[in-house]
């Protein structure tokens, strides 16, 4: 008894046709969802997060020989990553803390210098020797203070840790008003395909669980069982198909 209990194995059937049927009922409550999902999308972009501005500036970075310690470079303009490598170099002694506190000094903005190290990213522009820096905050005459006194602090502060190396201001910054982030578009689009997929997910679920008969194929599909005999609707319109029985009740009705 316990070896045939041990052999027993029990099977789940998942009847595809009935879930896509449940899809196509509910089909309604799938557009609803997403609708629901698109509007609390864009209320958060709206109105629930801060919108953020940027500004930039660009500085040509000087590839002449130059020396760190008592290590020496020799980098050769024809050479892409020399500039990618001297940005690199730029880059942590724009963002050390030094740096920072100099440029919060200078600028008079309120901020930790932890805080502005988020705030501020830098790269070579299509890799050549002209390195962008920019700053992206919620206030974009802020962010335009920040990045002008990153153009005139950043050179000086190079000259006095590179040995023989030189940064000369491309671009300054200029206040955008066009807000960065966040995306109104791109958060209405997200919640409208999450609306979606949960109340897919949802409506799948419900056919899972849902073990109602609902009509021969259901039955023939799901058990190894014959159908003797169907009980007709005897609400429908009286036809031929049933006979007297559904037309008796019409009349007594």
């Amino acid at each position: 008894m316990e070896q045939s209990k041990i052999n027993t194995k029990e099977y789940f059937v998942i009847d595809l046709t009935h879930i896509i049927k449940t899809l196509i009922q509910r089909a309604w409550l799938i557009i609803i969802a997403s609708f629901i999902g698109a509007a609390i999308g864009f209320s958060i972009a709206a109105f629930a997060i801060a919108p953020t501005y940027s500004s930039s500036i660009m500085l040509y970075v000087n590839n002449s020989s130059f020396t760190v310690g008592d290590i020496g470079f020799s980098i050769s303009s024809s050479e892409i990553s020399a500039a990618q490598s001297l940005v690199k170099t730029y880059t942590v002694l724009l963002k050390n803390r030094t740096t920072l506190e100099e440029i919060i000094k200078t600028t008079g903005v309120d901020y930790e210098w932890k805080e502005l190290y988020n705030m501020i990213e830098a790269a070579p522009v299509n890799e050549t020797e002209i390195m962008g820096v920019t700053v992206t905050c919620e206030d974009p005459y802020e962010a335009e203070k920040i990045a002008n006194g990153i153009a005139r602090i950043l050179p000086r502060r190079i000259s006095e840790v590179v040995e023989g190396s030189s940064m000369e201001v491309v671009d300054s910054a200029i206040a955008v008003k066009e807000k960065v982030a966040p995306s109104i578009t791109g958060f209405t689009a997200i919640g409208f395909v999450l609306g979606a997929l949960l109340s897919c997910l949802f409506v799948v679920v419900l056919a899972l669980i849902d073990n109602t008969v609902h009509d021969e194929e259901y039955i023939l599909n799901t058990y190894n069982y014959p159908i003797l005999a169907k009980i007709p609707d005897l609400l429908e319109t009286p036809t031929k198909r049933y006979g007297y029985y559904q037309r008796y009740y019409y009349k007594k009705k």
